[in-house]
């Protein structure tokens, strides 16, 4: 597929929606090969296509380094996990598997309280639902805990005295990102994996190949 006719918001939609649950890539792959791309356009695609690609190794990259600089303040790691945590609630499918092994785990202590916490039905007319459902948590809107876990998460940074240290972690993690995804030359595995598994998947109405 051509990575130049995908824009930001293709890739921003398809990261929301793809599922994260999936290993990161091996590290000598991801240190494999790299190369100057040879133009705007080329970087441009690369940039997109190794995004997309090796976004867990990315994600895990910035939380270390995040992990890292607050090998001393206890409360400013938990920060940060809560923090990832918020994060990746955006994405559909961490949401979905979050809340869904959250309500298995209740279930074993108190089925009354599982059925409580199960999602609202989308009404359906002439087979097919009236709207596109929305993704729900425990039995509530996915905002509910997205925003619970922001306001601890800076409750969290401002007791620790750590804000400017975190500035600096995710100026470092994600200009290591972008270093990263613009010199990694993108193999032929990846553009296969990445048509073969997710393609139809992420974008539906997507056919330029």
């Amino acid at each position: 597929m051509d990575w130049g006719n995908v824009t930001a918001e293709d890739l921003l939609d398809a990261l929301r929606e793809v599922d994260w649950s999936l290993p990161p890539r091996p590290l000598p792959e991801f240190f494999s090969k790299f190369t100057f791309p040879r133009s705007y356009a080329k970087w441009n695609s690369r940039l997109k296509c190794n995004l997309y690609y090796y976004r867990t190794n990315y994600f895990l990259m910035i939380v270390v380094i995040l992990g890292l600089g607050f090998l001393r303040r206890p409360l400013a790691i938990i920060a940060a996990l809560l923090t990832a945590l918020s994060i990746a609630f955006l994405n559909d499918s961490f949401a979905g598997s979050f809340s869904e092994k959250v309500t298995r785990t209740v279930r074993q202590f108190s089925p009354h309280l599982a059925a409580k916490m199960r999602a609202p039905l989308t009404p359906v007319i002439r087979g097919r639902p009236s709207c596109k459902r929305a993704v729900h948590i425990c039995g509530r809107p996915r905002w509910v805990f997205v925003l619970i876990f922001s306001a601890v998460s800076i409750s969290l940074w401002y007791v620790s005295c750590g804000l400017l240290t975190v500035l600096w972690a995710l100026v470092i993690g994600l200009s290591a990102t972008l270093l990263h995804a613009s010199f990694r030359t993108p193999n032929l595995k990846a553009r296969l994996n990445t048509f073969r598994e997710e393609f139809r998947a992420v974008w539906r109405n997507y056919s330029d190949l």
